[in-house]
């Protein structure tokens, strides 16, 4: 009998990061076939694991030492969900996570090089792909969710504490940061937007572009749970934008616009500071949130603000000189305020492709998956020519 594929599981240490790339059903379902065994490491308390280390071992996962991923036999397979922390050791692993250095980010060369001096592999969950070309599991349903779940929030705070900015998740999960569960979430978000119509405010009208992708139906979703009407939500895809030019007197109108499209390509901005200066005392835009949040790419479709946002600091002020304040919500790691539910979709949308991880090189999701790694290996420049 072939011995045991061995996955190890690396505890995450972003910042404010609880989500997880396997959770204990998806371990399970690994365990029963009988071909991998399953290593756990031990969570810190922060950033803390939402999936407690007891839940593992219930299932039968083998608890080890926190970082222990380092020293692990070089067969085993390192699974984590976000970036590594920086360091400058060569890589010797098979390594299964976002990476983020495909696009050629800041550092990309550096980290690939740690790969290559390794002789270690990185296989990017972000590049997985079925034979269409769509991803095999992603964040987006999620990202969607929370993002309208925090506007829906910081429509409400604005009209009851006008003046004052909404403060951090932390403020409203008893200081963990994110919420335990989704009813939690829709429960608070319900309440919050009945305080505003309770005090005499009309329920606001939002619009969602891109509502008919993952990250759309995740907001619309979220908006129905919170109570409004599909009359009060305005469902645009690329029919919409397609149709007209942009800016768009629709986003102008509307209360909130979610933005969920990610652009690869520069088209007529969305909204724009000249269409808020235009609309004047007429507008009635006051949150938004970019969901797809890049605000330093020519490609922005929002381009009304420069920064990203973070849960302990939600929003960022947009410096309008007539109508009501604007704020603008720009997360990076929106599906972190859920997740337990978060981790539990992605992880068993991508359960067919773990499945094969043990016979990988006959796989055609993780064969293209080296081949990328590869091909963006080879295009390492010189040390130094990179500005890394």
């Amino acid at each position: 009998m072939a011995p045991k594929t061995v996955l190890h599981l690396r505890a995450e240490t972003k910042p404010l990061e609880h989500r997880s790339a396997l959770t204990p059903t998806t371990a399970k379902a690994l365990l029963d076939t009988g071909d991998y065994a399953i290593n756990v490491e031990r969570t810190p308390d922060k950033p803390a694991r939402i999936f407690a280390d007891s839940e593992f071992a219930d299932v039968g996962c083998e608890l080890v030492p926190t970082g222990s991923w380092v020293d692990a036999p070089h067969d085993h397979i390192i699974v984590g969900l976000k970036e590594l922390p920086e360091d400058s050791f060569p890589l010797s692993h098979t390594f299964v996570q976002f990476a983020h250095v495909f696009k050629r980010q800041t550092g990309w060369a550096d980290w690939l090089r740690r790969w290559r001096r390794g002789g270690g592999t990185l296989l990017d969950l972000e590049f997985l792909t079925d034979e269409q070309g769509r991803r095999v599991a992603a964040f987006g349903y999620h990202a969607g969710f929370a993002g309208a779940a925090l506007a829906l929030k910081n429509w409400s705070w604005q009209l009851l504490h006008p003046g004052d900015e909404m403060p951090g998740v932390e403020t409203f999960t008893e200081g963990r940061g994110y919420y335990t569960n989704e009813d939690e979430l829709v429960s608070q978000v319900r309440e919050d937007v009945e305080k505003a119509v309770q005090a005499g405010h009309t329920p606001p009208q939002t619009i969602v572009i891109g509502a008919l992708g993952r990250c759309g139906r995740g907001a619309v979703d979220m908006l129905k749970k919170a109570g409004l009407e599909d009359s009060q939500i305005l469902k645009w895809d690329i029919q919409e934008t397609s149709a007209k030019s942009g800016p768009y007197a629709e986003i102008i109108g509307s209360d909130i616009f979610i933005n969920t499209i990610y652009l690869m390509s520069k088209i007529p901005p969305f909204v724009s500071m000249e269409s808020l200066r235009e609309a004047g005392e007429k507008r009635r835009l006051s949150v938004v949130c970019d969901v797809s949040c890049d605000p330093n790419s020519e490609n922005n479709p929002v381009p009304i603000y420069s920064e990203w946002t973070t849960f302990e600091k939600p929003t960022v002020a947009v410096p309008v000189e007539q109508g009501p304040p604007l704020s603008v919500i720009s997360i990076d790691h929106l599906p972190s305020l859920l997740p337990r539910e978060a981790s539990e979709a992605f992880s068993s949308a991508l359960l067919p492709s773990l499945m094969q991880l043990r016979n990988r090189k006959e796989a055609r999701v993780w064969q293209e998956a080296e081949k990328l790694f590869h091909d963006k290996v080879a295009e390492i420049p010189e040390e130094g020519a990179d500005g890394s």
